[in-house]
């Protein structure tokens, strides 16, 4: 607390004694799959900040935290509504940032009426445009701590095979043809792999991490940035198990998507559509991998509600006449969901 204490005055400009130990506040956050520490201070004045650091001795958390410097100070200069950051320490990995309150895009939407909703992510959207082009002007790959782009590789490591052996595997113990099902991974990271990726990519771009301060949209958690193609952030944002947004409410915001993003840049609508199907694909094969692996190995069940709801988006994703080469992949999700119904967690 201490060193928090003497850091946030050094990080407002404020001597010891103005910001006193005895007018300050503390209050841990619980982060939903992160293993970052979170600290709110609040201070003389009502003065927020945020503490975030990784655990002690996690070198890739010490790699992550210094993404989030790099990667937020690029992106708060480019005019994009992160936290500001006031100050970080390269040798702990301790971030010092602007509090941005506790109102997620999800506790404000969550249970609203569709009007409602729609009239909120029409917001997002025009942020998430901004992001994904400003974003790019500039990036630079070495700040990225994970990889560097989204790529054919990145899908089939850290998407598909999550998915069959966090899910399938060690969650429900499933026995399949792996051989086939990779087959149709592949060929399905092949033509997700053939969209333009020169734009900035969040790559958890959803409603818990999408914040509401003083009636704004703000984003959070852009660590994991990197180089990737347009469609992925915004299949992030739809098919968001945690929201379950209707068809209806879907299909109106990926249209004002599309036709915001003909504002910044010129794109196919035929290509785009194409490209969103097999990015929606890889990235709910994503989501399910880490439900199963947060819930499982790191004992965090909340997780585990969200399994069948995003089992039965792969599921719709996979019905679509376009999607019909993948229907080992389509048979493998309806056993999950068998599997689903009869699992005490799921």
């Amino acid at each position: 607390m201490e060193r928090c204490r003497v850091a946030a005055g050094k990080f407002f400009g404020l001597p010891p004694e103005q910001w006193p130990s005895h007018t300050i506040s503390r209050q841990s956050i619980s982060p939903d799959g992160s293993q970052r520490i979170f600290v709110r201070l609040i201070g003389p004045d009502n003065r927020r900040l945020l503490f975030i650091q990784p655990l002690e001795d996690d070198e890739p958390g010490l790699q992550e935290a210094r993404s989030a410097c790099q990667i937020g100070k690029h992106l708060h200069a480019r005019g994009i509504p992160v936290p500001e950051i006031y100050g970080f320490d390269p040798d702990s990995g301790r971030l010092c940032v602007e509090d941005l309150g506790d109102e997620r895009l999800h506790d404000l939407l969550v249970h609203a009426p569709e009007h409602k909703q729609l009239h909120w992510y029409k917001k997002v959207i025009e942020v998430l445009v901004r992001m994904q082009i400003r974003g790019a002007d500039g990036f630079s790959s070495s700040w990225c701590w994970d990889t560097p782009r989204y790529d054919r590789r990145l899908m089939q490591e850290r998407e598909s095979g999550y998915f069959l052996q966090a899910l399938c595997r060690d969650f429900f113990g499933l026995s399949f043809d792996r051989q086939k099902i990779e087959q149709e991974c592949g060929l399905l990271a092949d033509r997700a792999a053939r969209a333009p990726a020169d734009f900035f990519l969040h790559r958890d771009f959803q409603s818990r991490n999408i914040m509401i301060t003083k009636g704004t949209v703000r984003i959070i958690d852009y660590q994991g940035g990197r180089l990737g193609p347009l469609a992925y952030d915004l299949a992030s944002l739809l098919i968001d198990p945690y929201m379950g947004l209707s068809a209806s409410v879907q299909a109106k915001v990926k249209e004002h998507y599309f036709s915001t993003l003909l504002r910044f840049v010129p794109y196919d609508r035929d290509r785009f559509k194409r490209e969103y199907l097999l990015l929606a694909l890889q990235r709910n094969l994503q989501i399910l991998g880490a439900f199963a692996f947060l819930s499982k190995q790191r004992g965090k069940v909340f997780f585990a509600r969200f399994i069948e709801p995003a089992l039965h988006t792969l599921d719709g994703l996979l019905a679509k006449p376009d999607a019909a080469d993948y229907g080992g992949l389509r048979e493998l999700t309806r056993l999950c969901l068998l599997h689903c119904r009869s699992y005490e967690n799921c």
